[in-house]
């Protein structure tokens, strides 16, 4: 992300900013059951106060608190939550950065996508196993007919469309060129923003509309989605992805409202395709044999990050945006920031690093 569009973006909030509220293939058979927390806090929908709870109540290494906020400071972060069982255990802010700031989720808000993409299809507005042209019409590739009529909703949101991702992010129809029948290669790719206009035309509404009444609203989130060249970027507090996260967390529930259907989460945060094992609808997931990343072919052996839970998916964005959730330990936790060193797409070594610290912290 480059100076002119953050400073766009900046003059943007000035302006428009609204805080009142917070001031395929066969898949493998790997699916790990769900575990419900229990006793989980939700924050109120139209406060910003949120309950917290102390790392000496928990019983947590206080004294390694320290040198986890000092690697993050050193790592160009803004800010920081840790959420267990929904309450606020540590929450920070460096480098000018507020509760009231918004700041930019990268690709770790495709996982919004995935959401609302889940909600639409409880709806029965879309069903995931359909062609994307079913919904906003042929031609929306380069690809032959017949070639184009294999990518469905899933292959989208798995990164499976087969479309050539060598060609760089645009959606443009010139952009989209086959390389690969749909489901047979895994990529990293922005094509999946493609689901938010069959989302939009599935629903007769705007994708902003739709993912305001059916999703940000009905949690107490703020924030905005800001174009940025051919992606659609959303901004918001850190509290809000905080939010998102425990939803995530509570399995599609918030309080006692199903937002995102339970079966779908299970669904969205286990393996979806059989070629890169640790990715799920747009999430990405720990604890697997193998991964793949971002602008290349190879397969890397062992789990995503070795020093974080095995049962551990994120979402994951450019320049460190992250959210991890740990079913097993009722854990939420939230960075956003610069990146740590240089700029990256997704996984980068920052997280085995910081997750070095955090269990030093949190065991």
């Amino acid at each position: 992300m480059n100076r002119p569009f953050y400073l766009a973006s900046l003059l943007f909030f000035i302006f428009f900013w609204n805080c009142s509220s917070e001031d395929v293939d066969e898949i493998p058979q790997e699916e790990t059951p769900i575990i419900v927390p229990e006793s989980l806090y939700f924050p109120p929908l139209t406060s910003n106060t949120w309950e917290t709870e102390s790392a000496s109540e928990l019983n947590w290494n206080t004294n390694q608190l320290a040198p986890l906020l000092n690697y993050l400071e050193e790592k160009n972060t803004k800010s920081f939550i840790i959420l267990h069982k929904g309450k606020i255990v540590v929450e920070t802010y460096m480098d000018g950065h507020t509760e009231t700031s918004p700041w930019y989720w990268a690709s770790a808000g495709k996982t919004l996508t995935t959401a609302v993409a889940g909600i639409a299809q409880e709806e029965n507005l879309l069903n995931l196993n359909d062609k994307v042209s079913d919904y906003i019409g042929t031609g929306w590739t380069s690809a032959s007919l017949d070639k184009e009529n294999l990518i469905t909703c899933k292959n989208l949101l798995s990164m499976t469309s087969g479309l050539d991702d060598g060609l760089g992010d645009g959606i443009a129809p010139n952009d989209l060129q086959y390389l690969a029948d749909a489901g047979t290669r895994w990529a990293y790719h922005g094509v999946f923003v493609k689901m938010q206009d069959v989302v939009a035309a599935a629903s007769n509404q705007s994708w902003d509309d739709y993912f305001t009444a059916k999703l940000k609203n009905r949690i107490g989130m703020t924030g905005t989605w800001i174009p940025n060249g051919n992606a659609n970027v959303y901004w918001s507090t850190t509290r809000s992805m905080a939010r998102f996260g425990l939803l995530m967390a509570a399995n599609g529930k918030w309080e006692n409202t199903q937002i995102i259907p339970e079966s779908f989460v299970n669904e969205a945060t286990s393996t979806t395709q059989n070629i890169n094992l640790a990715y799920g609808y747009l999430w990405w997931l720990n604890g697997k044999t193998s991964y793949r990343l971002p602008q290349t072919q190879l397969q890397f052996s062992g789990e995503l990050i070795p020093n974080a839970p095995q049962d551990m998916y994120c979402a994951l964005g450019k320049n460190d945006q992250k959210i991890y959730i740990v079913p097993s330990k009722d854990l939420v936790i939230v960075r956003m920031g610069n990146a740590a060193d240089d700029a990256n797409f997704a996984l980068s070594d920052f997280d085995n690093v910081l997750w070095e610290k955090i269990s030093a912290f949190i065991n």
